[in-house]
């Protein structure tokens, strides 16, 4: 069912969405699962994670996050940071870069383009910032479907990595 009464509004995040964006990671992880996907984020809702509220609300607060909104309800999220994360085995760029830290949408609006909406922007925040490159790190296992989706949308695979078990793949795109 498409939406043609709402358009996408992206605008700047704060803490005050942290319940909003936990809410959709929650609902992620039923979905992937229900999906039969229990690899990629385990099975445990990420609000009940140790640690998956707090770093949630330091996305929000440290980050340059981003709220999707369809008819003034949050339906995605996107933080942008200066490179990768520490915990995770990858090199930072060697050059001035964003990276983009989370990314996700509504399950119920799923198929709207939200996701494609925010790494346009994330593309679009980057040139402004007078950056010419945009990388993010998923989840390689599956079908390759996530890292699919990112190559849709303007990025190319660069180095694969795992962290423990999980097999992850990093992409870059130039927006220069």
């Amino acid at each position: 069912m498409n939406d043609t009464t709402h358009t996408i509004r992206i605008r700047p995040g704060d803490p005050a969405d942290a319940p909003a964006v936990l809410d959709m990671l929650d609902a992620a992880v039923v979905w992937m699962n229900g999906r039969g996907n229990t690899e990629q984020w385990g099975t445990m809702p990420y609000s009940r994670r140790p640690g998956g509220a707090a770093r949630v609300e330091r996305y929000l607060t440290e980050n340059a996050p981003f709220i999707a909104e369809l008819g003034g309800a949050p339906v995605g999220a996107l933080v942008l940071d200066s490179g990768p994360s520490s915990q995770m085995p990858i090199a930072p760029a060697g050059e001035p870069e964003r990276y983009v830290r989370l990314l996700i949408s509504d399950r119920r609006h799923a198929g709207r383009g939200i996701g494609a909406a925010l790494l346009s922007h994330a593309a679009e925040e980057t040139r402004r910032a007078g950056v010419g490159l945009l990388r993010v790190d998923c989840w390689a296992g599956g079908g390759g479907e996530l890292v699919a989706f990112y190559e849709r949308n303007g990025f190319t695979s660069t180095e694969r990595f795992l962290s423990g078990a999980w097999p992850g793949q990093v992409l870059a795109r130039r927006v220069d």
